[in-house]
């Protein structure tokens, strides 16, 4: 019997180019530059509310909508920020990381044949969500800076072709990963303006929300005039607090679109690690009065410098990073023709290992040559990596 025994919708998946490349970074000893995760260590002071919420026996199911502080954290930094007074009872649903939320969210408001809107290239976990639901996506391009424009742009006439009456959402990722995009305030009311005309609900993922550098201003579309009501924005403690392995995520948005969310959500984890939702309340908690956000911020900017320095010394143009813990590299000088193969090539031949973006589209044409290096890093880590690309320069 020679069936496959995977079922029609995750068939088309396969081991994604990810898992691949950091197998190679393993098993040749590269320095991983590729995965989107810090290999230093989350404040002491959140792991400590961690222990101690274990210690004092926080350690059964919790409410499968979150723990009521870890909402009512939630929703103070939303006020805190500025954004909006949130309703932390049913305004603010806790999920196992951003991309439960995600899944969840798009497998509770999109019906089979609905059309969803993909700015591309776009987080790897959006197609499957989409495709998993029945839904047909529908892309835009992000073009790289050039042309007269400073940043990451996409074509307005193209967004606007995007819509029809069959558009059923749009999701959307500010800061972006991997451009490192931040969305600015006139695109954001462009795509404001099509989703309130062809009434249009709005997943927007804003993990990295913390995370924008000089020059650059996070606004939630969600805070923009009469896009409350149908956004939901989605978020993690694991980017901002360098804790991606607890995976505490949450969705913030009206009571209407978080009732179908937790609709799915009770379905699917039903409810998230209780003592982690403790430490993670401390965490949202603390921040707002200790000046941990600044810290973090001026400590990924020194990062940044670092990771840009390192790639312009050793012959690759870098594009502008707003936003997020990604750096994109152009790869033309190398004389490769691909980014997969350039990406194995780094990888194994020289150490280092970095992410080809082709593996964020779906459209394989007319595609920048470019790498994406991810700066979430040590300096020693960043330093070593520098050290094998000089090298591998002296030799070719």
């Amino acid at each position: 019997m020679t069936l496959s025994l995977s079922a029609e919708r995750v068939r088309q998946f396969g081991t994604t180019i990810f898992a691949e490349i950091s197998a190679l970074a393993v098993q040749c000893g590269a320095v991983n530059l590729g995965q989107g995760f810090p290999d230093f260590a989350g404040p002491e002071w959140v792991k400590q509310a961690a222990i101690e919420a274990i210690t004092a026996d926080a350690n059964q199911y919790a409410p499968y909508i979150g723990v009521p502080r870890l909402r009512e954290a939630i929703a103070a930094t939303w006020q805190a920020q500025g954004w909006r007074t949130v309703d932390p009872v049913t305004e603010v649903t806790v999920t196992s990381g951003a991309t439960e939320a995600l899944f969840g969210a798009v497998q509770a408001l999109v019906n089979p044949g609905d059309e969803v809107i993909l700015f591309e290239p776009f987080y790897d976990a959006y197609l499957p969500d989409v495709t998993m639901a029945g839904g047909i996506p529908r892309f835009v391009r992000l073009h790289p800076p050039g042309d007269g424009h400073a940043t990451w742009w996409f074509d307005p006439a193209e967004l606007q072709a995007a819509f029809s009456p069959r558009t059923r959402l749009l999701m959307l990722n500010t800061p972006h990963n991997p451009t490192g995009k931040v969305f600015r305030r006139d695109e954001l009311e462009q795509i404001a303006d099509l989703c309130q005309t062809y009434d249009v609900i709005v997943i927007s993922d804003e993990v990295y929300d913390q995370l924008v550098f000089a020059g650059a201003t996070h606004i939630p579309i969600a805070t923009l005039p009469g896009m409350w009501e149908r956004t939901l924005t989605i978020n993690s403690l694991g980017k901002t607090f360098s804790l991606t392995g607890w995976k505490i995520g949450y969705a913030v948005g009206p009571a209407s679109l978080n009732a179908a969310l937790r609709a799915a959500h009770q379905w699917i984890t039903f409810a998230t690690a209780t003592p982690l939702q403790f430490a993670a309340a401390a965490a949202l908690e603390g921040a707002l009065h200790n000046g941990y956000y600044e810290q973090f911020r001026a400590e990924y900017t020194a990062r940044y410098r670092l990771l840009e320095e390192i790639l312009v010394s050793v012959g690759f143009p870098v594009l502008p990073t707003e936003g997020s813990y990604f750096l994109m590299a152009d790869i033309t000088p190398t004389g490769f023709h691909d980014d997969v193969t350039f990406c194995r090539y780094l990888t194994q031949e020289v150490g280092v290992a970095a992410i080809p973006p082709s593996a964020f589209y779906a459209r394989q044409h007319d595609l920048p040559l470019l790498a994406r290096f991810c700066f979430a890093k040590r300096p020693e880590t960043l330093r070593a990596a520098q050290q094998r690309l000089l090298a591998w320069r002296q030799r070719s």
